[in-house]
């Protein structure tokens, strides 16, 4: 069983950044793959970002290539989104979420096991 807890998210302008936080629990946090999601208002639970359980193995959404980075460290049991430029259209709660890791990354909410409970990002014009 890991438990995920997501900090970090906040009030920012548009074109401001912002670093999202996951801490997991448990002592097998590297045979984990990790992901970022999102849900805006009104609106499905989308994939962001994805990182295997070895860190060598990324994947974004293609609405925030470029200006999201996802990362991790698993000596400290915690996964990071970085985002820059941000945009209004990027305010949503951003749940952190694990899969096991198999050696690829996985973008379907469905196939994620653990889930945290969320962290709102608002993104001011």
């Amino acid at each position: 069983q890991v438990q995920l807890v997501e900090s970090g998210g906040g009030l920012v302008q548009a074109g401001g950044s912002l670093r999202l936080t996951c801490a997991a629990s448990g002592r097998t946090f590297s045979t984990y793959g990790m992901g970022w999601f999102r849900q805006a208002p009104g609106k499905e639970r989308e994939f962001v970002a994805a990182i295997g359980g070895n860190a060598g193995t990324t994947n974004y959404a293609d609405s925030v290539k470029g200006r999201f980075a996802i990362s991790r460290d698993n000596a400290k049991n915690t996964v990071y989104l970085q985002m820059n430029s941000l945009k209004p259209e990027d305010t949503a709660v951003y749940y952190c979420a694990g899969f096991i890791w198999l050696g690829f990354v996985i973008t379907r909410r469905n196939q994620y096991a653990y889930w945290g409970q969320g962290t709102q990002v608002t993104v001011s014009s």
